[in-house]
């Protein structure tokens, strides 16, 4: 897998999990808001509740924002590190 293939899907997973947790909080904040009153809870629960989905959205948009400001990898470069010229002149200051 090249780096660009690699930077390609970590970008597609951290998207995944952006809408994943959008979509759930959204989900969990109308399901909330509709049992609230059913079981009687007070108010103090339903701003509570307000305010965990209000931090799931915001963490959603510094992580897409974060996804799209993120340069593409460039194709062809081997990742640092990785060099297997510099491995080898490694290997021969330690023999010699």
């Amino acid at each position: 897998m090249t780096d660009a293939e690699a930077t390609a899907r970590a970008k597609a997973a951290k998207s995944r999990n952006a809408s994943l947790v959008c979509a759930g909080a959204a989900a969990l904040w109308v399901l909330a808001q509709w049992l609230g009153p059913v079981l009687g809870l007070p108010g103090q629960y339903a701003i509570l509740i307000d305010l965990a989905a209000l931090a799931a959205f915001v963490w959603a948009m510094v992580v897409t924002f974060r996804i799209w400001r993120k340069p593409p990898a460039k194709q062809g470069q081997p990742k640092q590190g990785h060099s297997k010229q510099g491995q080898s002149k490694q290997g021969q200051s330690k023999q010699g």
